[in-house]
């Protein structure tokens, strides 16, 4: 019999309102024992809470939802009072002298994917919800919660479990010997799967940035408007500027929202030869940082077109030539970048507008076609999957259908590690040890 488990499900603090919530099979005896009966199934219930010797804590709503039928699976109580860290800390201490323990973070919600109630993808959902930074963030969250993500990825399998089939079925006969009309339409069964697969990875992927942000880096030579640019793209005093080359010598983060995305921008240090070691340690926190971004702005100064030398940059870079005021070239993007004036944002709209399309792509998804909360775990699945079709192919394409099976066999199992169909305990406690107490 699994544990009866207990937690506060309203953020920690005073506020007008408390949430306790228990799940497991000792919440209708608890629900006695606290509130003199138990509430009718799914009925908010006016009623007076008692600590372990019968006195009286608190008056507010309770709520009791019978197994199957509750987020968990399980008998759950949720008692909703006032929202004093005493009363709500006496609450529990009266449910765990009468045998509940405290929950782990995420338990809740680990008992609702172990309980079949939600797959692990909506799981994962649960927190992005809560953590979600802008409307978009939410929306792609909501979406995934609701399903919408793993009936993607359902309808994938079932077609990816089609091309197993009737590959499968040719080893099994070998006698059999498959004509030159099957084989095409093999072939083209792995290019359209695919081709599916990308769509799914692109709305992945932007899901993934909204969810987490954008990591931007902003690079160049010493003194070329690194600072002012990132102040620019803040609307604030974010970074010291300064005329004297190497003002910046340790990274500057700054956040902001552009249009429903979040942009975590990175001053750093000038490249150049280091001449002290405060400086070689900015430059060398400059390069860690590339590795880390998902696109970078090389600014160039405008007014002094001196040769620099970049760094390879693992990432797409947009060339920012500042400083036109002085230069006199006109605003907006060119065949050399986007030219900006960052003390009077001349320019900067272009700039936005690009930055954007450059993350998300040229053509964001619709909101018919939305994108999903995904996370970098879910894009290097998918990633696994590709790679995985691709070999497949080849396989195809050279008569070799048991290895083919094979790859599209390990595709199947990188699929289900998204869903959690075949996982892991150790990523299991990665997961919901992440999430909250009482969610």
């Amino acid at each position: 019999m699994a544990d009866t488990i207990c937690a506060v499900a309203t953020p920690p603090g005073a506020g007008g309102i408390g949430v306790v919530r228990v799940s497991g099979p000792l919440a209708p005896q608890l629900a006695n024992l606290l509130l003199g009966a138990c509430p009718p199934p799914r009925q908010a219930t006016l009623t007076r809470f008692r600590d372990v010797n019968g006195s009286a804590l608190d008056e507010g709503l309770a709520l009791y939802f019978p197994a199957p039928a509750s987020f968990t699976g399980e008998d759950v109580l949720e008692l909703q009072g006032h929202g004093s860290p005493v009363v709500l800390d006496r609450l529990l201490k009266a449910l765990i002298a009468n045998g509940a323990r405290l929950a782990r973070p995420g338990e809740f919600t680990e008992r609702a994917f172990l309980n079949g109630k939600i797959d692990l993808v909506q799981a994962e959902a649960v927190a992005d919800l809560i953590e979600s930074a802008s409307e978009e963030a939410a929306r792609a969250a909501f979406r995934t919660l609701t399903g919408h993500f793993s009936e993607t990825l359902n309808a994938f399998s079932e077609q990816l479990i089609g091309v197993r089939a009737r590959i499968e079925a040719a080893l099994d006969f070998p006698d059999e010997a498959e004509d030159a009309a099957e084989h095409a339409a093999l072939k083209q069964a792995l290019i359209d799967l695919r081709a599916r697969l990308m769509g799914t990875v692109k709305r992945a992927r932007e899901g993934r940035l909204l969810r987490e942000g954008a990591q931007v880096v902003i690079v160049g030579a010493p003194n070329a408007g690194k600072s002012t640019l990132l102040n620019a793209l803040a609307g604030h005093e974010a970074a010291i500027v300064s005329p004297c080359p190497g003002t910046t010598r340790d990274l500057v983060r700054e956040t902001i929202v552009l249009e429903g995305l979040t942009l975590r921008l990175t001053d750093t240090a000038g490249l150049r030869e280091a001449r002290d070691p405060i400086e070689r340690e900015g430059v060398r926190r400059a390069e860690e940082a590339f590795a880390q971004a998902d696109c970078a702005l090389l600014v160039v100064d405008d007014s002094d077109r001196s040769p620099t030398d970049v760094p390879a940059i693992p990432v797409p870079v947009l060339t920012v030539l500042t400083k036109i005021d002085i230069s006199k070239r006109p605003p907006g993007a060119g065949p050399e970048g986007f030219a900006v004036c960052a003390p009077s944002g001349e320019g900067l709209d272009d700039l936005r507008a690009a930055l954007r399309a450059n993350l998300l792509g040229d053509e964001p998804s619709s909101e018919g076609t939305g994108v999903f909360s995904a996370r970098r775990r879910h894009l290097a699945a998918l990633e696994a999957v590709d790679a995985a079709l691709a070999r497949a192919l080849d396989h195809h394409e050279d008569a070799r259908a048991e290895l083919a099976a094979e790859e599209l066999r390990r595709a199947h199992e990188s699929l289900g590690e998204i869903t959690g169909r075949f996982t892991s305990d150790d990523l299991l406690g990665r997961i919901f040890g992440s999430f909250c107490i009482g969610k």
